[in-house]
């Protein structure tokens, strides 16, 4: 059995979805899809998941959302009528607006997953109307019947007796249409992955169900080694690790969404990354261990919106426990950490910047000098986390020197370098503005035809 994903500018318009037919249609084996909402059609466009925000956000001030909700109704129409699929769809999708912007709106975030959760509901259904009509039995199948999630406030991920309930899928006889994004809390509360949750989606439902193959269809032929709208022309990666995506896709590698490996990780299922206008194309394949290994650099990605946390104390390193007590201080306000270099007298924390307020860091700052008697803590903004990554670099004496030769060669100054244990991946905070001159010259480092 093999799952699919198809993003959204893969189901962003009738003739997308034809490709998407024909691709599940050509291989019996795909038996189970997980859809996004409609994505952009031209780099002008607007994803309906933007404009269902939009409508949540007008609904809640008690604005006028009758043309927020045309806006969205009129994508699904032109999807619709393109696909010869009669009004009745579009009735069903507009009702289903106007009940939920109807909802509960005393807990805004929910309201507001509610209603950006109905992009991938609703196209799953569209999507698997036009696959009976079009001659290919399929039906859709709502996260309600087993795709269980864990309660506020932790960020969503799915419980394990998720698996156990999905796993009836595997014996479907119809294709499967299942909306990628959400699940369900256990009292029936709708929540949200992260943004590009599909990914996850479709990972969950390929481990559910010990698939053979999980196909990721996106709008590009392949995992390239740097971004190519920094790089031109960057090398084409034809298998990587999971490790190495993992850490790739943290760092800035839009294709595939960093949480999405876990679950296929766990039981070792291959996944290939694939393009719906190109299917013909190998794409790239996500496997646990590689025999060949090419470069020892697979490659270099970058993320911006990083903030970092200094602290300072003089003998810090005497003092029992003061690590764990700044990361507590951390946590009690629902922050995550990256990354926490440190020094005899200083530590710094790393976070998403979109994790903190200016009263959050108040707090913080105050309560390490009040309770933790730093000399000094203060938070700074701003920053990029550049990544290069390799399961050869273990072996490849000098890797880090040439690394940072060519970074110093831009005149930027690193803030931070951290190697984790298994020396799969390295990593410089550096100022943002620096970020695009850094990919350039670490990727002409490493990728340059005199350089292997």
């Amino acid at each position: 059995m093999i799952v699919c994903k198809f993003g959204g500018t893969s189901v962003a318009s009738a003739e997308q979805i034809k490709k998407v037919f024909n691709i599940v249609k050509s291989n019996p084996e795909r038996k189970v899809v997980a859809v996004s909402a409609p994505g952009k059609r031209s780099s002008e466009d607007i994803k309906v998941t933007d404009l269902l925000i939009d409508l949540a956000e007008t609904a809640l001030i008690g604005g006028d959302v009758e043309s927020k909700i045309n806006a969205v109704v009129n994508r699904y129409e032109d999807i619709t009528s393109g696909l010869g699929l009669d009004q009745t769809m579009s009735e069903i999708i507009a009702a289903d607006l106007r009940e939920r912007v109807a909802g509960d709106k005393s807990n805004k975030d929910l309201f507001i997953d509610n209603l950006k959760a109905s992009g991938e509901d609703n196209n799953a259904k569209l999507i698997a109307a036009y696959f009976n009509v079009a001659g290919v039995p399929a039906r859709y199948v709502s996260p309600k019947e087993g795709l269980l999630v864990n309660d506020l406030p932790e960020r969503t991920y799915a419980l394990p007796e998720a698996y156990e309930k999905l796993s009836v899928l595997k014996d479907t006889e119809e294709v499967v249409i299942f909306p990628g994004f959400f699940g369900y809390t256990k009292d029936g509360i709708l929540r949200t992955f992260d943004r590009g949750g599909s990914d996850i989606t479709g990972s969950i439902l390929a481990s559910a169900v010990s698939a053979d193959l999980y196909e990721n269809f996106t709008d590009v032929d392949c995992v390239f080694s740097a971004n190519p709208k920094v790089i031109n022309n960057p090398a084409e990666i034809k298998e990587i690790t999971y490790r190495e995506m993992r850490e790739l896709s943290y760092a800035g590698f839009a294709v595939f969404h960093d949480e999405a490996l876990m679950p296929v990780y766990r039981q070792g299922i291959p996944v290939n990354i694939k393009n719906t206008n190109n299917p013909s194309a190998p794409g790239t394949r996500i496997v646990p261990t590689r025999t060949e290994q090419g470069r020892s650099v697979t490659g270099i990605s970058a993320d911006s919106g990083f903030s970092i946390l200094y602290v300072s104390k003089y003998l810090m390193n005497r003092e029992v426990g003061f690590g764990r007590k700044l990361l507590q201080i951390i946590e009690e306000e629902n922050i995550s950490y990256e990354h926490t270099p440190s020094g005899l007298d200083d530590i710094s924390v790393i976070m998403r910047s979109n994790q903190l307020t200016p009263e959050k860091e108040e707090r913080i700052v105050r309560r390490v000098k009040e309770e933790l008697h730093a000399d000094d803590a203060h938070f700074r903004h701003g920053f990029s986390m550049i990544v290069i990554v390799g399961e050869g670099m273990r072996n490849n004496t000098g890797l880090a020197a040439r690394a940072t030769t060519a970074i110093s060669s831009t005149g930027a100054n690193i803030e931070m370098i951290n190697q984790g244990s298994s020396e799969v991946s390295l990593v410089f905070g550096v100022n943002k503005q620096f970020e695009d001159q850094i990919l350039k010259a670490l990727y002409s480092e490493f990728f340059s035809a005199v350089k292997m």
